[in-house]
């Protein structure tokens, strides 16, 4: 059977690969330029036996989530910057439950409402470090229509696999374009379920320590009885006060990440082979910087391209590998600098570092690109 051929946005891309991974809760507040995730969510969910509920603000929408994955059902909630803001405790609170849930937003211009139709790539520290403490984070940032479904099922993946919320960060570019695309067949990618308890209903440890670090999660309502707190707390999911107790918790929490580092890290290289001059890029920028590179290439400049699609954990190891042999480095983004931070803090100290950015809703054109690069080379 040939696989189904769709003109599709970005954020309908997005329902589409979430409804592949398994989705079949959504919980969410419509806002600029995210809303139709919420529409298209609310017309196919109940096509597949899936629930969709529209919230009455952002805070409840990620709240709703979480409860639809503890009570076993792949969930997802979509936003835009400011909502994003908004659902940031919930979110850690999510880390500290270890509750699988999917995040997407489809950023904008900022800060505050800012420009709700015009693009932007402003919230990525915020991925990073929007709700407090120190916790783990997983955050994809797909390129195109079609890598926006493979980076979706990638995230519900993520999501199950480790036991924790996943972010996308999309852009308004990537939301809205509209692109041809093949939907795969069900069995072509790879989808991921959590790990389900086998032990018996009373010796269930909700945050027991397993050797992978991922205790099996039961869902609620199926007689395994366990506590839910965003306080530190012990195997039984009860609270604790104990300082060696929080240390141990957070140890793991965050070694779910840094053991497993080469399975989250996706990236593409594009002409790195022989390049003098190497961009880092994500998102909607990874097409205007790739014709730059092209363009540069024409004029006798050896440019090459690294395209970051999970921009946390940082691909830190990559990156570093590739600035031992160029010297300069451009990082496209549609801020006033923020992956560019985290370049300069992983590149060897030869290689220079030049942001090109633009934060004033407009995208940086591929002539722009190459006329920042000529006037440092």
């Amino acid at each position: 059977m040939a696989n189904t051929i769709k003109l599709l946005q970005g954020n309908e891309a997005c329902v589409e690969g979430a409804i592949y991974a398994g989705m079949r809760f959504y919980a969410g507040y419509p806002i600029t330029p995210s809303t139709e995730i919420a529409e298209v969510s609310a017309v196919l969910l109940p096509r597949v036996g899936g629930k969709f509920i529209q919230m009455e603000d952002e805070i409840a929408g990620m709240a709703t989530a979480i409860g639809g994955s503890l009570a076993g059902l792949k969930s997802m909630t979509a936003t835009s910057g400011p909502g994003f803001s908004l659902k940031l405790e919930n979110l850690g609170y999510a880390c500290m439950t270890e509750i699988p849930v999917v995040v997407v937003n489809v950023q904008r211009s900022g800060p505050s409402t800012g420009l709700p139709t015009a693009p932007a790539q402003g919230d990525v520290m915020q991925a990073k470090w929007g709700t407090q403490g120190d916790h783990p984070v997983i955050a994809l940032s797909p390129i195109s229509v079609r890598d926006t479904f493979d980076m979706t099922v990638k995230a519900f993946n993520f999501a199950e696999k480790y036991r924790m919320p996943v972010i996308i960060l999309l852009d308004e570019v990537i939301g809205h374009m509209r692109e041809k695309i093949e939907i795969p067949q069900e069995g072509e990618l790879e989808v991921i379920d959590r790990k389900k308890p086998t032990c018996p209903p009373e010796e269930y440890k909700a945050y027991e320590y397993t050797e992978d670090l991922v205790p099996p999660m039961a869902n609620f309502g199926e007689g395994y009885r366990y506590n839910v707190t965003g306080l530190f707390h012990d195997e039984t999911g009860f609270p604790t006060n104990s300082t060696k107790e929080a240390e141990r918790q957070l140890d793991r929490l965050m070694k779910k990440i840094s053991n497993n580092i080469d399975d989250i890290v996706i990236y593409e290289e594009y002409l790195l082979e022989d390049a003098d001059v190497m961009f880092v890029t994500y998102g909607c920028m990874a097409r205007s910087t790739k014709e730059a590179v092209n363009l540069l290439r024409e004029q006798g400049i050896k440019a090459g391209m690294f395209i970051a699609k999970t921009i946390w954990p940082f691909p830190e190891k990559q990156i570093k590998q590739l600035s031992e042999k160029i010297n300069n480095i451009f990082v496209t983004e549609m801020n006033l600098g923020q992956i560019v931070l985290e370049v300069e803090r992983v590149a060897v100290k030869d290689a220079k570092v030049h942001g090109i950015n633009k934060a004033n809703g407009e995208y940086i054109t591929p002539e722009e690109i190459i006329e920042k690069v000529k006037g440092v080379l």
